[in-house]
Order: structure tokens, then sequence, then C-alpha cells
């Protein structure tokens, strides 16, 4: 049985399905076809916390699905501009854990996770990519071994 670790950039799924799509990630079925027939290593979700109530019952959620959820704190500049990506921590816990796994799964459109791909695969591990197509950098896409689009099923249903 291949073995997977998932790393989600909460901020980067939640901005493109809202732009693309108007709607959210439907995180059941994205970890229901992510972990199909594997033995879950490894699952991180990092998010930013605002602190609110509705952000604190998701987070809830992915934790019940399976996910560790890994909280940053959100930062206001005094220029109005905010700060709050996990870029590098996304990084260094793919490289610790998911080197350990057969396949990682990264849920984001973010060009700059093209090297991280790369430094995987040529450890041999087999990285999926799942992300909202025409919001996902084309340098991304072609460092994945496999790219997955969220799209259709794997978004929740507007209502």
């Amino acid at each position: 049985m291949q073995s997977v670790a998932l790393f989600v950039d909460v901020q980067n799924a939640y901005y493109t399905a809202r732009q693309a799509f108007g709607g959210n990630v439907d995180y059941n079925r994205l970890w229901a076809r992510a972990t199909q027939g594997r033995q879950v290593l490894s699952a991180y979700a990092y998010a930013i916390n605002r602190g609110d109530a509705k952000q604190q019952q998701f987070q809830n959620i992915l934790r019940a699905i399976g996910f560790t959820v890994k909280l940053k704190p959100f930062i206001q500049r005094s220029d109005g501009s905010a700060k709050g990506d996990w870029d590098v921590g996304i990084t260094i816990d793919a490289l610790e854990e998911g080197a350990k796994a057969d396949v990682v799964v990264l849920v984001s459109g973010d060009g700059d996770f093209d090297l991280l791909a790369s430094a995987l695969r040529a450890k041999g591990v087999v990285v999926e990519v799942y992300a909202v197509a025409p919001l996902t950098a084309a340098s991304l896409i072609n460092a994945a071994s496999l790219f997955i689009p969220i799209e259709g099923e794997l978004l929740l249903a507007k209502g």
C-alpha cells in the first residue's frame, strides 16, 4: 500500500476557489480522493488565525476529517497590508515528513512550491498537486508528477 502525506495551503485554496468559482473546496472529497487506497502518514492544513468563530468552526471540520491544523497569527501592517503565509513552514514540513512518503499531495497553486515539488521528485517521491487550474502557476504544474484540478466534485455545491 502506498503511503501519502498531505499539505494544504488553506489560504491559497480558499482564495483561488472563491475567485475562480465563487465557491469553496470540499475537503471531505479532496481527502477521500487523495487518500483512497493509501496509508496516511501525515496530513497538515496550514491556516491564518484571525480568531473568529466561523474560522474556528472550519478548522474543527478540518481536524475532524483528519488534518492537523497549523495556525499562524494574522498580521496587519501599519501600511494596511497584511502578512500571513505558510510557504516556508509547508516547505520544511514537506521535506521532512513528505520525504518519508511514497506520495506527497500538495494543495496549492503557488508557484513558489515548484522548487519543493522538484526536490521531492528528485528523492523519488511522487508529487500530486491539487489546485484551481486557471490560478495555478505553470511552473508548479510542470514540476508536479500529476496535476489534479480542483473543480466539479472537489467543490462544495453552492447553496
